[in-house]
C-alpha cells in the first residue's frame, strides 16, 4: 500500500506540475492544461486515500501535515474547477490571467508534497 500511495502521489506531482508549467509558458489556459489539473487532483485525492489507510491514529487537522494537505487539495479543487468553467465561458482574458492564480495553487501544493516525503523519510 505504501508503493502505491507513492506512485500515486507522484503521478499527482507528475501531472499537476505539467499543466501549470505548461500553462504557465504558454500564458495561455488551454483544454489540456484543465485535463491535467484534474488528472493531478484525481492522483491527488486517490494517493491521499491510500495513505490515509495507512496512517496511524484519528483524522487531525490540527496536525501539520494533515492540514496542509487539506488546504491544498481544496485549492487544487477550486483551481480545477474554475479552469474548467474559464475554459467552458470561453473567457479569453482570464485564459490570459489564470497562470497567476495557478502557481500560487501548485506553490502551496508542494508544502504538503514534501513535507510527506520528509515525514515518510524521518519515520
Amino acid at each position: 500500500m505504501l508503493l502505491l500511495s507513492t506512485i500515486l502521489i507522484t503521478l499527482a506531482l507528475l501531472f499537476y506540475s505539467t499543466g501549470i508549467w505548461a500553462e504557465r509558458i504558454a500564458r495561455f489556459l488551454k483544454p489540456w492544461h484543465v485535463v491535467a489539473f484534474w488528472t493531478g487532483f484525481t492522483f491527488d485525492i486517490t494517493g491521499t486515500l491510500a495513505m490515509h489507510k495507512l496512517a496511524e491514529g484519528v483524522f487531525d487537522l490540527r496536525d501539520p501535515h494533515t492540514l496542509t494537505g487539506q488546504i491544498a487539495l481544496w485549492l487544487m479543487l477550486g483551481h480545477a474547477i474554475w479552469a474548467t468553467m474559464v475554459i467552458l465561458k470561453r473567457d479569453e482574458p482570464m485564459k490570459r490571467k489564470f497562470h497567476k492564480y495557478s502557481l500560487f495553487v501548485w506553490l502551496i501544493w508542494l508544502i504538503p508534497y514534501f513535507g510527506g516525503m520528509y515525514l515518510a523519510m524521518a519515520h
